[in-house]
């Protein structure tokens, strides 16, 4: 294992968690690589640096020389539909999916490598990404083909809403309870609202964009549910934290503009949002009573 190279993210998450079911997993990850290596046929190079919190992922070249990435990953709730999703997309505006295998805890893609790989957010100052974001966007929101495996958007705000409560329960200062009953109540009613349905990526932010060949961008590690796209544009906005604290609903109201969304609908799903995050990351904190419904 000494000599078997990790993600820093994924090393530093594993050690944070309680789970000994992943920490076998990743003293499992060598035999895992070498068994998919072989499988596909595959020479794999180092893991990507710093990398993220569940999943290997490296540059991989197959027997007919096509340049791909191997991700490994430990099977996680929100991830779950991924390659379904990237599937679906078909390789507009996201990265293609070749091979896929599941076995017990580990998920298993073989994907489309993006040249140069540059992030959205490195080579993009903060106005251009959030057109590019909106653009991709506009282009993946879809109507989910019959028979669809994917999960509605209400099952994961239920689920996020339930663990603010927990939260809120420990720390009950953390934000004004009228505030925070409001923001829960909107975070739990907007998903069940008669709008539009359509295939979301729900945690497409400026990181997850990759300077490509293809296509100018691709997106990579969607988490796909089914639901109103309003709420698609809300991860993007949280990562551009200087612009959110400074001025909330004016960033809402252009991602809205730029992703052609209802104005208001996008600032009641942050308003709910930041809520939900506000425990957890209390720079928020300030930003929930500017985003109050008047």
């Amino acid at each position: 294992m000494a000599s078997f190279p990790l993600p820093t993210n994924l090393v530093e998450s594993v050690a944070e968690d309680d789970s000994p079911e992943r920490k076998v997993w990743v003293e499992r990850l060598p035999e895992i690589v070498g068994r998919l290596a072989e499988r596909w046929s595959l020479d794999v190079g180092a893991p990507f640096q710093p990398g993220g919190q569940v999943s290997w992922v490296a540059p991989a070249r197959d027997g007919a020389g096509r340049d791909l990435v191997l991700k490994v990953g430990w099977t996680h709730e929100e991830g779950r539909d991924e390659a379904e999703g990237l599937r679906v997309w078909a390789g507009h505006g996201a990265v293609q999916v070749f091979e896929v295998h599941v076995d017990g805890p580990t998920t298993a893609l073989l994907l489309e490598r993006c040249e140069p790989g540059t992030t959205c957010k490195s080579a993009l100052a903060e106005p251009e990404q959030d057109e590019v974001v909106a653009g991709l966007l506009r282009r993946l929101w879809r109507e989910p083909p019959a028979g669809h495996p994917f999960r509605p958007l209400v099952r994961m705000c239920d689920w996020w809403a339930d663990e603010f409560s927990d939260d809120l329960a420990d720390e009950p200062d953390a934000l004004d309870p009228g505030l925070a009953r409001a923001g829960v109540e909107l975070f739990r009613g907007l998903p069940r609202e008669d709008v539009p349905q359509r295939l979301l990526v729900t945690d497409l932010h400026a990181e997850n964009v990759l300077a490509a060949q293809r296509e100018p961008w691709l997106i990579i590690d969607p988490k796909p549910y089914v639901g109103d796209p309003a709420y698609d544009v809300l991860q993007h906005m949280l990562n551009c934290r200087d612009r959110l604290v400074a001025d909330p609903r004016g960033l809402a109201r252009r991602m809205a503009d730029l992703a052609g969304l209802d104005r208001e609908r996008v600032q009641l799903w942050l308003f709910a949002r930041a809520v939900q995050e506000s425990v957890n990351l209390p720079w928020l904190r300030p930003v929930v009573p500017r985003l109050a419904p008047r």
